[in-house]
């Protein structure tokens, strides 16, 4: 009769043995009990994602940019009805005014070296920066390069924080991304996103063809400022967004450090960046009556060659099919134009394709490129 309530004793003496274990530690360890509450408060309230460390690692070394530039423009006054009865607008004189654009820069040298946009400083006659921690100062232009979009700016100062260029960080489609800069004048703002998309030739960029794309907030304001992964290592200079004018939302673009990178340097120490030039305007091919789409490299068409050029100084012309440069097969326009701009003026290339259908090769002297717009 007594064996049922064997199980019951076994417990009842387990619970009063815990108890007094209990009692002894509490007494022996008086802090135990709080160290045992807030170690469960603590990891309670720890948040499961913070980017707060990448942020504060990063943000110093974002900073704000005001260039100013004097702009002229012609007055409109009240219609005149002689005058309106040809052109229906009349004008009047021209006055100047003082225009202020709005951006950012990330300082990538301790010794006051800040990488931005080209169209945030061109054609500015002033420029002012703004740090961290509130501190303003003039900057100088040492260099601006508009085909990729890139300006360095040289300010006064040591032991800047700095944020290191290196063109080798590791990037996918996916990674958390982070944008600081300096909308609508709201300095060290953050948006948070993800890189939606690598080699990206948005607009039809005429040389830069290998931006990063995002979905991180880039508004007006943003542009030079820095593009992060989730360590607070710059991965790109944020340049622009395609607005809902386009009928796009949240597709932005940021310029990758193998292309920023080498700009600066050549910048920094050239003052210009040097790109080769063949002369000519240029397409993929089209694919020839039967052959297929998917058999390889087919090379560029010229659609135009700059007269005074390397190109028109060996003959070639527009409708010549280009299939190799420089023993290396073409495999379209994006990946010569590339080729080309990374040789120095003055190197001698070869070239080969078709006319006609019939095979020719030239040997010529690549130019310097000259300014965007030339």
């Amino acid at each position: 009769m007594q064996r049922p309530f064997r199980p019951l004793m076994f417990l009842l003496q387990s619970a009063v043995f815990g108890l007094a274990a209990a009692f002894v530690i509490l007494q022996l360890v008086p802090g135990v009990a709080g160290w045992l509450r807030g170690g469960a408060a603590a990891s309670a309230a720890a948040p499961l994602h913070s980017y707060a460390d990448a942020v504060q690692r990063a943000a110093p070394a974002v900073v704000s940019i005001y260039a100013d530039r004097v702009v002229t423009e012609r007055l409109l006054i009240r219609p005149d009805p002689t005058t309106q009865r040809f052109s229906g607008v009349t004008v009047g004189p021209t006055r100047t005014r003082l225009a202020r654009a709005l951006g950012s820069g990330v300082i990538v040298s301790e010794d006051g070296y800040v990488l931005t946009n080209h169209h945030v400083i061109s054609g500015a006659e002033q420029i002012r920066v703004a740090l961290w921690d509130g501190r303003v100062t003039q900057a100088q232009i040492v260099g601006s390069d508009a085909e990729t979009d890139i300006a360095v700016l040289k300010m006064d100062g040591s032991s800047l924080p700095a944020l290191v260029l290196d063109p080798e960080l590791p990037m996918r489609v996916g990674d958390v991304v982070l944008a600081i800069g300096n909308p609508f004048g709201l300095s060290q703002t953050v948006t948070q996103g993800i890189v939606s998309g690598l080699g990206r030739t948005p607009l039809n960029q005429a040389f830069s063809e290998d931006f990063i794309q995002t979905d991180a907030a880039i508004n007006e304001g943003n542009s030079g400022g820095a593009l992060v992964n989730a360590s607070g290592q710059l991965i790109g200079i944020n340049t622009f967004v395609l607005g809902r004018l386009n009928g796009a939302e949240g597709i932005g673009f940021a310029i990758p450090m193998k292309i920023a990178s080498e700009v600066f340097r050549e910048i920094r120490e050239k003052g210009v960046v040097t790109r080769g030039w063949l002369g000519a305007e240029y397409g993929d091919a089209p694919v020839l009556p039967g052959a297929h789409a998917l058999e390889g490299p087919r090379g560029v068409a010229l659609t135009g060659v700059y007269s005074g050029g390397p190109a028109q100084g060996v003959g070639l012309r527009a409708g010549d099919i280009l299939l190799e440069f420089n023993g290396v097969p073409v495999e379209d326009a994006a990946s010569l134009r590339q080729r080309e701009a990374e040789l120095p003026p003055g190197s001698r290339v070869r070239v080969a394709g078709l006319r006609a259908g019939v095979p020719f090769q030239t040997d010529l002297d690549l130019m310097q490129r000259p300014p965007a717009g030339a």
